[in-house]
Parts: structure tokens; C-alpha cells; sequence
């Protein structure tokens, strides 16, 4: 009997790729064989995928970049695109193909929906994006990942909870180390691609804290390349022991090790913080399409386990008084862990898992 073939489709950001891991990791560990659809943007973050996924890089395009001729060469690549994702389909029929939105999927979810395959999408925030719109009255399931989701009419979704790769999985729940008199360390994420603001605020937020508090303390802070050097040396002249990088590969580890995180509200981001089960300090970004990290924010921020800064209020004062709101308060801070925990959805890989076996049936049928 041969292994049947799920085709995952995935755009080229963080929010959309670490649950196409999760999924990828999961199904072939059920002895399916897995192929990732994305393009050159998203090959940037197939490094953690299991080494047998099959990788395809794509050709796509968006209206979002680019001049008048970039744009008006859109849907002779897309077209082109889809074109491709259909030869390819019909000599390895997928037996299941999963989109998880951004660009980079509208060539494999097109060809599923003209080949009449099974498919499904999973949409990590609380607004459907762009492509995602496009697709959900077009699919057999739609599974969402941040609960209550804005859903055109006639659409039903599926309270799925966002995958989270093994390693945020490995440390689901770990023990929480309170705010005290000893080393503690403060995470600053700004998303996949970093966050300029985030790295103009946080720094001088936290050296306006108390000597005696940043004696102890240890940042870990991602910064754009562009930041990096800038907010390296502004930690360093104000005497603060801070590890500055573009991107950590092991941001489960630091999560688990930090009494604060400070991040953007991306779906991927909320849900890890969840998993693990830490107080955080969330800034949406102001520009996402629909205020969707607002919307990502709310079920962290209504359960009592994060504090919301909207970017028109990010202000150094603002921000170290928030940060000294939590570390002041041991109690509190545990409270916060504890609730993060509760809004979690560690389950949320077996729930996609068995939406697409489900699928899979039924297309068998």
C-alpha cells in the first residue's frame, strides 16, 4: 500500500510556516509522506522541518510589491503557477492538500480547486488574510486557529487552536520561576521578521528600571538586521547583559526560561507564549490586515495571563511601568503563567491531524 501524500501549502512568514511544521512533523510521523508549496521567502524557514518533507519552491506573486509592470505581471505568474501545482498534482496526487495562507498558496489551493481534491485551510488569526478569504468558501474545512474568527457568510470554521512545533510542545507547562532578588530574563520578540518599534521603545523602557532590578537581569531581544548593531550597543552602554539577534532558533527555550516576554501578537507568538504558559506584555501591529493581532491578542489579554499596549500608547514610560507591574508582583506574575496556560490549545496539531484523515476519507469514498 503506498503512503498517501498530504501537500501543504504555506506563505513566506513565521505565522504561516510554523504550523505547516507542526502538521508536517505530525503526519509523518503517521507514515504519510509530506510535500511543502512555498516560495523563496518561505524556504527561509524550512530549516526546521523533518528532512524528509519534500520541499517545492514555487513561483507567485502579490499586488503588495513592485512597480506597474511587477503588478501587471501578477496573473501570468500566478496563472503559470497554478498551471504548474496541477501537472505536479496529477502525477503525484496528493491525497490532502492543506493551505495555511500568505501569496505563496494560491497556486496549490487553485489546482486543489479545480482538480475537485480534498482540501481544507487553516487560518492562524482572528481575521481571515487575503488568500485565506478567497479560499474558504472554496474548501472542504476550515479550521481556525484563534477563536472567535471573522468568517464570510455561509462559512462555518472549526476551533482548531494554532499548532505549535514539538520543541514549544517539549516544554509545554514547565515550571514557572517568579520574579525574585536572583537572575531573571526578559524574551523581546517582534514577530518573524522583527519590529523597528520594539526595538526603539524597549531598550530605554528597560534601562529606565531600577539598578537593583537590572543587576539581575538578562534580555534576550530579537532586532531586525538593520537594528541590530544600534540596540546591541545602546544595551551595552547602559551596562545591560543583553543577547541582540535577528532571529533566535530557540525561542522555546527562551520563553521557557523568561519571567516576562515582551512580543508582537502574532498567532504563532500567542500561541507559544500559551503553550508554555508565561506573563507577557503584547503589542499588536498597528498595520496588520483587519487589526487581526489585536484580535490575536484578546484571548491572552481577557483570561488575565498579558498586558495590551496598543502602538499609540508605546511610550518608555508606559512601557517600564508595565514591566515593573509584573516583576513587582511574584503573586501576579504566577497568576499570569498560570492563566496563559489556560487559554492554550496543545491539542491543536491532533485536531488538525484528524481533519485531514477525516478528509482523506472521504475523498477515498
Amino acid at each position: 500500500m503506498t503512503q498517501p501524500l498530504l501537500l501543504i501549502a504555506a506563505g513566506g512568514t513565521g505565522g504561516h510556516m510554523f504550523p505547516a511544521q507542526a502538521l508536517a512533523e505530525a503526519m509523518l510521523a503517521k507514515g504519510w509522506r509530506v510535500k511543502l508549496s512555498t516560495d523563496a521567502r518561505g524556504a527561509r524557514y524550512t530549516g526546521g522541518f523533518p528532512h524528509t518533507t519534500e520541499i517545492e519552491q514555487i513561483s507567485s506573486a502579490t499586488f503588495a510589491r513592485g512597480g506597474l509592470l511587477a503588478k501587471a505581471a501578477v496573473p501570468f505568474r500566478i496563472a503559470a503557477g497554478v498551471m504548474g501545482a496541477m501537472r505536479k498534482m496529477m502525477r503525484d496526487k496528493p491525497a490532502v492538500i492543506v493551505g495555511f495562507g500568505g501569496y505563496p498558496t494560491i497556486p496549490a489551493m487553485s489546482a486543489a480547486t479545480l482538480l475537485r481534491l480534498p482540501r481544507m485551510i487553516h487560518e492562524q488569526n482572528g481575521v481571515l488574510g487575503r488568500v485565506n478569504t478567497i479560499f474558504a468558501p472554496r474548501v472542504d474545512a476550515v479550521a481556525c486557529g484563534t477563536w472567535p474568527t471573522s468568517l464570510p457568510d455561509g462559512v462555518e470554521g472549526i476551533h482548531a487552536g494554532n499548532p505549535v512545533r514539538s520543541a514549544v510542545l517539549d516544554r509545554a507547562a514547565s515550571g514557572y520561576i517568579v520574579p525574585g532578588d536572583y537572575p531573571m530574563e526578559i524574551l523581546v520578540i517582534g514577530g518573524s521578521q522583527g519590529a523597528r518599534i520594539l526595538s526603539d521603545v524597549i531598550p530605554p523602557a528597560i534601562a529606565a528600571l531600577s539598578m537593583d532590578r537590572l543587576r539581575n537581569m538578562r534580555i534576550s531581544h530579537q532586532a531586525r538586521g538593520e537594528d541590530e548593531e544600534r540596540v546591541r550597543d545602546f544595551y551595552s552602554q547602559h551596562g545591560i547583559t543583553a543577547d541582540v539577534q535577528p532571529f533566535f532558533q530557540d525561542v522555546p527555550r527562551r520563553m521557557s526560561e523568561a519571567q516576562l516576554i515582551i512580543s508582537r501578537s502574532g498567532a504563532s507568538s500567542v500561541a507559544d507564549i500559551s503553550v508554555i504558559g508565561r506573563p507577557s506584555i503584547l503589542i499588536p501591529y498597528a498595520a496588520a490586515t483587519g487589526d487581526h493581532q489585536t484580535a490575536n491578542a484578546r484571548g491572552l489579554v481577557d483570561a488575565g495571563a498579558a498586558i495590551l499596549i496598543p502602538e499609540s500608547q508605546m511610550t518608555v514610560e508606559n512601557v517600564t511601568a508595565q514591566i515593573n507591574a509584573v516583576l513587582d508582583t511574584p503573586d501576579g506574575a504566577l497568576h499570569m503563567a498560570q492563566a496563559a496556560q489556560s487559554v492554550a490549545r496543545p491539542d491543536a496539531t491532533e485536531t488538525l491531524v484528524s481533519l485531514v484523515e477525516t478528509l482523506a476519507q472521504k475523498g477515498n469514498a
